[in-house]
């Protein structure tokens, strides 16, 4: 203890008192998320720098240049590690540069003993923050992969169930029409289609979403795949909140049943995904019939709105832009343009 030597005890008593109550304080406000922001951790480096510098109204002049320590002195580090949790290195450096700047100053001058005490300041705010935010990736990772898992075996069960049932008939299906010809041909190959659309659903992994509340919106399109349907992704996720990639898939689910009743038989169709930074852009495009640049508006005319309602109000409602484009014997062309935020 150190208060023999002061040259104003009473008043250092009454500053560590203070330094009692102010971590009682923040014991019970850094329990509470909400009391981990920038108010509260402002203020506490304040308190923390304002205790350092009181060293000069406590200690005598003879002891701070014989380099005693501060009045705080290792309580001051505990703002610099508060701010490293909560904000990572940034943080934390700050506060480490606010403390020892009040450090430097009480001492008048960059002595030894400050300069080492400056770079631990440093080395606990940076290296700190850094260990917290490896901390917190690491659990985010854990977190995605067991939700990942148990989406895998869900959907693993379901396969399971579905081969061993709707499969087995499909393909059964298939196989008879086709020996029958016909009228039953057609059933044939619709079937085929629908069994190879089930199988590449069941076998594509099933959408996770993230701690960000975001879903990959490839894991969406990509079982939209048939023998008639071409998916083409980027390697890297596309992520978008789950709403609007499941709003997404929908509106491009149309957009290919569409091309199934009006582009005309053997049409095949492309669905293309592009990820434009602030931007995911869906392009799905047809080898059909096309149809007049003027058939949205009488469809509109004549309250058909399926395509509107089910395609472009879908993007609309997302803060998005959708856009036609088709002619007489080109096929057509719809671009999906929808924000991230």
């Amino acid at each position: 203890m150190n208060h023999s030597h002061y040259e104003r005890p009473a008043l250092g008593w009454a500053l560590l008192g203070v330094m009692t109550v102010w971590t009682a304080l923040t014991a019970v406000a850094y329990a509470q998320p909400v009391g981990r922001r920038w108010p509260l951790l402002v203020a506490d480096v304040a308190v923390a720098v304002g205790m350092v510098l009181a060293t000069l109204a406590v200690e005598t002049a003879h002891r701070i240049d014989a380099g005693s320590p501060t009045l705080p002195a290792a309580w001051a580090a505990a703002p610099i590690l508060a701010c490293a949790v909560a904000d990572g290195p940034r943080g934390g450096t700050l506060a480490a540069l606010a403390v020892a700047a009040a450090d430097v100053g009480e001492r008048g001058s960059l002595t030894e003993h400050t300069f080492n005490g400056v770079v631990l300041l440093l080395f606990a705010g940076a290296v700190g923050g850094y260990v917290v935010r490896l901390g917190v990736r690491a659990e985010r990772a854990i977190g995605t992969a067991a939700r990942r898992e148990a989406a895998v075996a869900e959907r693993e069960r379901l396969a399971r169930d579905i081969h061993d049932s709707v499969l087995q008939v499909l393909a059964l299906v298939s196989r008879r029409g086709a020996a029958l010809g016909g009228e039953a041909s057609e059933l044939a190959r619709l079937a085929g289609e629908q069994e190879v659309r089930l199988r590449s659903l069941v076998s594509t992994p099933a959408p996770v979403r993230d701690d960000k509340g975001s879903v990959d919106v490839r894991a969406l399109l990509e079982p939209l795949a048939s023998a008639a349907v071409t998916v083409s992704c980027p390697a890297d996720s596309v992520p978008l909140p789950e709403h609007a990639a499941h709003e997404v898939a929908a509106a491009v689910a149309a957009a290919l049943d569409n091309v199934r009743r009006h582009a005309g038989d053997g049409a095949r169709a492309w669905v293309f995904l592009e990820d434009a930074e602030d931007t995911v852009v869906v392009s799905i495009r047809d080898d059909g019939l096309g149809m007049p640049t003027d058939r949205l508006d009488e469809a509109r005319e004549a309250g058909r709105l399926g395509v509107i309602q089910s395609i472009l109000g879908r993007v609309r409602d997302l803060g998005g832009q959708a856009t036609v484009t088709s002619a007489p014997g080109e096929g057509t062309e719809v671009e999906l343009r929808v924000p991230r935020c």
